[in-house]
């Protein structure tokens, strides 16, 4: 016979696991615009994986691995966007979790020069949980 309390604190546990994992790919999501519009590339290389893929689109140059990711942040060109006033906005993005992988469809914003005109976004990454770090691929 099974415990009902123990049903229920697995139960609990389970939610309460989802949204610890669903606060951690936010701030992880929301740690983008202020490391990229500072050329922290240390914290790119931390939050990506080894073969973690930065795919910014057809137009635009993008990179695989966490260590070629950080580089585009200390790039030439980088540098001079930031230098130029670089802003990236993001919203919440859509979270969907599957055990320790989770899709995430974030929306991401950065001003094009006009200041009507924005950049917009939207992309999916996929967050995994490994060794009780939470990376993004």
């Amino acid at each position: 016979m099974v415990h009902a309390g123990t049903e229920a604190s697995k139960a609990l546990e389970a939610r309460l696991r989802a949204v610890e994992d669903r606060l951690e790919i936010y701030n992880l999501i929301a740690g983008h615009p202020p490391s990229a519009d500072t050329g922290a590339d240390y914290y790119a290389e931390t939050v990506y994986m080894e073969d973690g893929v930065f795919d910014r689109g057809a137009n635009l140059s993008g990179a695989k691995g966490n260590k070629a990711i950080a580089a585009i942040l200390t790039s030439e060109g980088h540098q001079a966007a930031i230098a130029g006033g670089l802003a990236h906005f993001t919203g919440l993005p859509y979270v969907e979790l599957d055990g320790d992988h989770a899709s995430v469809h974030p929306s991401l914003r950065t001003p094009t020069g006009d200041p009507i005109h924005v950049r917009m976004r939207a992309e999916k990454c996929v967050a995994v949980a490994e060794a009780g770090r939470l990376s993004t691929s």
